[in-house]
């Protein structure tokens, strides 16, 4: 049997969730019986998705948020707070690309930096105080890429001192992360911004892991693999379902010492 750490009070904000596999986790941690807050960048197609999940008799909330607007974030801050006290999961999901097939354009690299890896460390960094406290642990759970691989054999960031640097959870730095350069050869942008996100997560797994019992936040990421969504031009060969059932297990894992992994292969 498996052993149930959460209850319809525990609340899970998953970013970007109006569609695809943010729409999925959202869905699935409903399932399991949690309070689900999707969020969406543009409040009709958030509106949309909540009375979809609403109308199958789960509990799913709504409210707007876009990762790259300070103001946003700090309206989504207050709203969480007053509305709930605070969160137990975050579910970074919200991302983009640009890119489809073999392209390898950097017309965008700014938006793509600016939301993937910028606004996923604002938000984190946002929530973190909001996190309520338990005997099992808040959780963090980043939608990452395998093309963020600091090793990876045909995609990799091509400095080899910097890449020693963002493998060395010691001496990691966000001033490290941030003025990182040496892009790997694919899909460029949206790879360095997973290579970022990784860091990222390592980074915080170290600065959390000194909290006392009952503050504790276990901060992980996990690539989804290559998805049927709009994101892929629908090229995946991953259902947004199966995407999804990854990040679920990392959020509910009944005793959470798992912290600053990358995670690269679906849970079966």
């Amino acid at each position: 049997m498996i052993f149930r750490w959460w209850s319809s009070e525990t609340v899970a904000v998953v970013t970007g969730a109006n569609r695809g596999i943010g729409f999925e986790i959202a869905h699935q941690l409903a399932s399991h019986g949690l309070t689900a807050v999707l969020t969406s960048r543009e409040t009709g197609v958030g509106e949309e998705a909540v009375k979809v999940m609403q109308e199958g008799g789960l509990n799913v909330a709504f409210h707007q948020l876009d990762i790259v607007d300070h103001a946003s974030i700090e309206a989504f801050s207050d709203w969480i707070k007053q509305t709930y006290g605070g969160l137990d999961i975050l579910i970074n999901n919200a991302g983009v690309s640009f890119n489809v097939g073999t392209e390898n354009s950097m017309e965008n690299a700014e938006t793509v930096i600016q939301t993937n890896y910028v606004g996923t460390k604002n938000m984190t960094k946002a929530m973190i105080p909001l996190m309520r406290t338990s005997p099992y642990g808040a959780r963090i759970v980043s939608v990452t890429s395998r093309l963020g691989r600091l090793h990876g054999k045909k995609n990799r960031i091509t400095n080899v001192s910097l890449r020693q640097q963002l493998e060395d959870v010691h001496s990691l730095t966000e001033e490290v992360i941030d003025n990182s350069g040496g892009w790997p050869q694919v899909f460029t942008d949206y790879s360095v911004s997973k290579v970022a996100v990784n860091a990222y997560t390592r980074l915080m797994a170290r600065i959390l892991e000194d909290r006392p019992e009952g503050h504790k936040i276990y901060i992980n990421c996990y690539c989804p693999g290559w998805v049927k969504t709009a994101m892929t031009g629908w090229a995946g060969h991953i259902s947004p379902e199966d995407a999804a059932d990854t990040a679920v297990w990392l959020a509910l894992l009944p005793d959470q010492f798992v912290s600053g992994k990358v995670f690269t292969e679906r849970r079966t």
